[in-house]
């Protein structure tokens, strides 16, 4: 698996605040919960459904999983993501 991609992101201090208290309230961080976000939102675009379910504590996970109905994977080689706010 290739290393996640890193890149600058601008955003409104409010917007940021708001996700803040987010992922805090699902115990992520603010850059988890964007990702988290951005996973969904691709699945639902492509026209997927997204069955969620909570990872048991045991697991030492916290997240919640998606799982798209589509197996294609997000950011394969192949995708692009044009996330520019035009």
């Amino acid at each position: 698996m290739a290393p996640p991609k890193k890149f600058l992101l601008r955003i409104n201090p409010e917007l940021y605040s708001e996700l803040e208290a987010w992922a805090k309230a699902e115990v992520r961080s603010v850059n988890g919960q964007i990702e988290f976000l951005l996973q969904r939102v691709v699945i639902e675009r492509r026209g997927g459904e997204v069955e969620e379910r909570v990872v048991p504590p045991d697991t030492g996970e916290e997240d919640l999983v998606l799982e798209a109905a589509d197996p294609t994977p997000i950011g394969g080689a192949s995708d692009e993501l044009d996330l520019s706010m035009d």
